[in-house]
């Protein structure tokens, strides 16, 4: 007797259909499963027969043949336990009903209980791609699950209420969610109006959310570099729901997903430690998982003491810094993950933090401060838009009173116009933000006088630009030019952009 039964499966952050076929034949009992399944898929033969025998149905002593097609492709983890338990249960006919456009999702206890699984939503979505009209999924996933519309859901709490439903005993009405109402009250627990002072590091912020441009913080311990970064998501727009569904997937499949929360709303901020390996920072491993870089996808990664990193972890970051994706090679195939972050950096000037201080002195060597610096290398801190220092405010400055800085909301509405300007110029180009320039079009939407492009050939000279330094200045300008409202590149613009190119000559070319 042989049953087929559909289930989803993902590979990278895409899921694809997998077609699980039982066959029941005379002979000595036994339980294969074929397919290319990983340890977990192996072990689901002793989790489906004791939830079979646990649930009130009889297990067939029969030779049990399972195959996982397509039987090329590599398949990990428990969420094929419901449908191999389906399947078997068609073969013995205890599931009397045919339903051919279903798929079932979901890791069986041994008890007959359904426990929750990583990655249902790109499942569910690869589901509705494909052209499935129902899924069957554990109770704990059902919210995660209910995000996308067009596919029916089931949430089911164990194997007997799954074959109850299949035989028409039990009603389950199909899962649905009100997506709008996840987007009504985005807060953050921070904001920029309690920071006092750091106008210039603000300014540097604004310019950096309003056209998607990496920044570098110079300064000494307690001047408030993490602080500012840590508010930097509050300036950005809201999120989009095609792009939180797409934040949401990579939570999903890392297993991160907060509970309760099907749908994240608020830009990712990720903050890893100094001492995080290559494989946590960009993804990897046997079955590669998406690192650091895409979980701050559409939002912003801090790296905080970056000359703390390890060398091929910063080095690393190139690739997906310029690509916006990352791409891992293993012998199971090649996965791509996402990741279009903004990179906010933070360091100290030297290892005691107060080269360059006004108020503290430094007792670093100049050997060490060189050493320090140069933990950064050239190609990475050229691929960082904007530099900024970062000043500590004086203490008779910090008990005045004040007026009251500008909030997020007031910073973030201009950041919005400037976007909205962008996407309108680039409409249909595949360009969202100035950031994102290159070629040709960086020559067409940031044209400059005779008088401005005079200044910038000399600073080029003066401070041995790069190219790729040239070229971000003229990106940053343009960002400048979209903050005013400007249709053209101005020389203020373009002085603005070169001062905080050149922040970094302080430091390093002494």
């Amino acid at each position: 007797m042989l049953s087929k039964v559909k289930s989803m499966a993902v590979l990278g952050i895409n899921a694809y259909v997998v077609e699980v076929e039982v066959d029941l034949s005379t002979g000595i009992p036994s339980f294969d499963i074929v397919g290319l399944g990983d340890t977990e898929v192996k072990e689901a033969r002793d989790r489906v027969r004791s939830a079979i025998k646990n649930s009130g149905f009889e297990f067939p002593l029969k030779k049990i043949t399972v195959n996982l097609a397509p039987a090329d492709t590599k398949k990990e983890g428990t969420a094929f336990d419901l449908p191999l338990a389906v399947g078997i249960l068609k073969c013995t006919e205890e599931i009397k009903v045919e339903k051919e456009d279903i798929a079932f999702v979901g890791e069986l206890s041994l008890d007959g209980s359904l426990r929750g699984v990583n990655g249902i939503l790109p499942m569910v979505i690869g589901a509705k791609e494909k052209g499935i009209s129902s899924i069957v999924v554990p109770y704990e996933n059902a919210h995660e699950a209910a995000v996308v519309e067009g596919i029916k859901v089931y949430p089911m709490k164990n194997l007997k209420e799954v074959v109850e439903f299949l035989n028409g005993d039990r009603e389950i009405e199909s899962f649905t969610l009100d997506i709008n109402s996840f987007f009504d009250n985005v807060e953050y627990d921070v904001d920029f109006a309690e920071v006092k002072g750091q106008e210039n590091a603000k300014r540097v912020l604004e310019i950096a959310a309003a056209g998607g441009h990496n920044v570098l913080m110079i300064g000494p311990p307690g001047a408030g570099k993490t602080m500012l970064a840590r508010r930097f998501p509050t300036i950005l727009p809201q999120l989009s729901f095609e792009e939180a569904l797409e934040v949401t997937k990579i939570y999903s499949i890392a297993g991160l997903l907060p509970k309760g929360t099907p749908l994240i709303t608020t830009r990712p901020f990720r903050a890893p430690h100094h001492t995080i390996s290559t494989v946590a920072l960009v993804g990897g491993g046997k079955y590669p998982k998406p690192g650091e870089v895409s979980l701050a996808h559409y939002g912003v990664l801090f790296l905080d003491e970056i000359p703390e990193f390890k060398k091929d972890a910063i080095e690393v970051l190139r690739q997906p810094l310029e690509d916006e994706v990352v791409t891992i090679t293993r012998v199971n195939g090649s996965f791509s993950y996402p990741s279009k972050f903004i990179l906010i950096l933070a360091m100290n000037p030297c290892p005691c933090g107060y080269y360059g201080d006004d108020t503290h002195e430094c007792h670093c060597s100049v050997n060490e401060i060189r050493r320090y610096q140069n933990k950064i290398s050239g190609p990475l801190l050229d691929r960082i838009d904007l530099h900024v220092e970062v000043k500590p405010l004086k203490k008779d400055k910090y008990f005045e009173e004040e007026t009251p800085s500008e909030s997020s909301k007031e910073i973030r509405e201009r950041v919005i116009k400037a976007r909205e300007m962008q996407l309108k110029r680039y409409k249909g180009t595949g360009i969202y933000f100035n950031s994102q320039l290159k070629g040709n079009m960086l020559k067409k939407y940031c044209k400059l006088d005779e008088d401005t492009k005079k200044f910038l050939n000399e600073a080029f000279e003066k401070f041995y630009l790069s190219a790729r330094g040239y070229n971000k200045i003229l990106k940053v300008a343009r960002t400048i030019a979209d903050l005013e409202g400007a249709e053209n590149i101005k020389f203020e613009h373009v002085a603005e952009a070169l001062q905080y190119r050149i922040v970094d000559s302080k430091y390093w070319h002494k």
